[in-house]
């Protein structure tokens, strides 16, 4: 049986999974020896391309048989810049790999857990790095709002949450703002959400986008980042301060029959990425090399 051979830049649960295939090789990184001797370079059947487009992976990739990414801008970026055919870029999402539970129920447990009433809405608000995902829009945006049918939940480790506590004290928001450090089961954060509003800046795939979607939360996020291509044209920002964002969340608060819509469309989209369902589309990819 002849191997197949893979190289990636981060290994994700997809390739985690795929390592497992009795077919897959993983192509070693050329050691210095290598690289200062005159030995063939050798290239990948598939390479798995994220981050930035290098000249490291202009190569791999022209010399990839396929070539996976995990968004449709990253598959233009690299036709605008490359010259390959379209049929040698194939995307596939981020994978989802959760255990889902009911939403209400949990919603209840954090209520209870943190003394807040269960009846408004949860506005939910996480990143490694709050100030680059757009912390401040979040807060600007919130402050716009007409509805008083919301509970704002942002969590974070410990270091985010201290620095978090000067920027909030130039909002007036009362008791209305819940802020957790280091929560020990962020899952059950998103569960508990109703809305997940990320403003962020980052130009990488939020893969918190599509946990917020799988666990049911209506989603905004600004087109810039690749994790728009899997929501609704109404959800998408225009930029991270987009005017029209706080317009569309009073909108959502205000009627529970649309917010409830959208929340199962969402987690429809993304169970369309779980995980034995992207290997699926991936081995697709392998039958054809």
């Amino acid at each position: 049986m002849n191997k197949i051979t893979i190289s990636y830049k981060s290994k994700t649960n997809l390739i985690k999974e795929l390592e497992k295939d009795e077919r897959i090789s993983v192509l070693e990184k050329q050691s210095l020896f290598k690289k200062l001797s005159f030995s063939k370079k050798e290239y990948a059947d598939i390479y798995f391309h994220s981050g930035v487009l290098d000249d490291t992976s202009i190569l791999n990739i022209k010399n990839a048989k396929k070539t996976i990414v995990n968004c449709k801008k990253q598959k233009n970026d690299i036709l605008e810049k490359i010259d390959i055919l379209d049929e040698k870029v194939k995307v596939i999402y981020p994978s989802i790999k959760l255990n889902y539970q009911k939403p209400k129920k949990i919603k209840e447990k954090i209520c209870k857990e943190f003394d807040i009433d269960s009846t408004p809405k949860i506005i939910y608000f996480t990143a490694n790095n709050l100030k680059t995902s757009g912390v401040k829009e979040f807060f600007d945006i919130i402050v716009s709002l007409n509805s008083m049918n919301k509970q704002i939940i942002i969590s974070s480790d410990k270091n985010q949450i201290t620095s978090l506590k000067f920027l909030i004290s130039k909002y007036n928001f009362g008791d209305e703002v819940l802020l957790l450090e280091d929560y020990k089961n962020e899952n059950e954060l998103f569960l508990a959400a109703d809305i997940f509003l990320l403003p962020t800046n980052n130009k990488s795939f939020a893969t918190n986008v599509l946990k917020a979607m799988y666990f049911k939360c209506a989603v905004l996020t600004p087109t810039s980042n690749p994790a728009s291509e899997l929501i609704d044209v109404f959800a998408t920002m225009e930029n991270p301060s987009d005017p029209s964002t706080s317009f569309k969340l009073d909108a959502l608060l205000s009627r529970p029959e649309d917010l409830k819509l959208i929340q199962k469309a969402n987690r429809k989209i993304a169970k369309k990425y779980e995980l034995l369902k992207n290997m699926n589309k991936l081995n697709r990819v392998l039958d054809n090399i």
